[in-house]
């Protein structure tokens, strides 16, 4: 038997609610403010069929390029063959939520502004970029009266 052709095709897990969060969405899901320009993440909700996006679309993120009273523009990059293309596609409000990707990113812009202008009073440099975790410095290590133990390899005897 073939696969079946239809728009909705292999979505079963995908469009599916949470155990205990049946229904319809949230009061909170229309009170979210969307400004042009925003980042948004587009996740399909099987409880709202209008203004669903197709299947591809379901988990990627998207600049705001047009909002209206029910429904958003994104943009968002999709692949085919081997180049991306921008896609402008309209999806109702209770199929996208703010990106947090660039929270992290504000933080940080936020906290170099502050540490530039300490550095700039206090006549010093700052280095603001960041790091790589770096390896943990050298120690002694307490064998507490303990002997330290010398662990060789058993030579291989091959058996017949």
């Amino acid at each position: 038997m073939t696969n079946t052709k239809g728009i909705r095709r292999g979505t079963r897990y995908m469009f599916s609610k949470k155990f205990r969060h049946h229904g319809n969405p949230s009061l909170a899901k229309y009170f979210a403010l969307y400004k042009k320009g925003d980042i948004v993440d587009i996740k399909g909700d099987g409880s709202v069929q209008k203004g669903m996006p197709h299947k591809v679309y379901h988990g990627k993120t998207g600049r705001i390029f047009n909002v209206t009273k029910h429904a958003l523009g994104v943009i968002v990059n999709k692949r085919h063959r081997g180049r991306i293309i921008p896609k402008r596609i309209n999806v109702r409000i209770e199929h996208v939520k703010h990106s947090k990707s660039r929270i992290a990113f504000i933080e940080r812009v936020q906290t170099n502004a502050i540490k530039r202008k300490e550095a700039k009073e206090a006549g010093t440099s700052s280095f603001l970029k960041r790091q790589p975790t770096q390896p943990r410095p050298a120690h002694f290590v307490k064998s507490m009266g303990v002997a330290p133990e010398l662990v060789s390899p058993v030579p291989y005897k091959f058996i017949a």
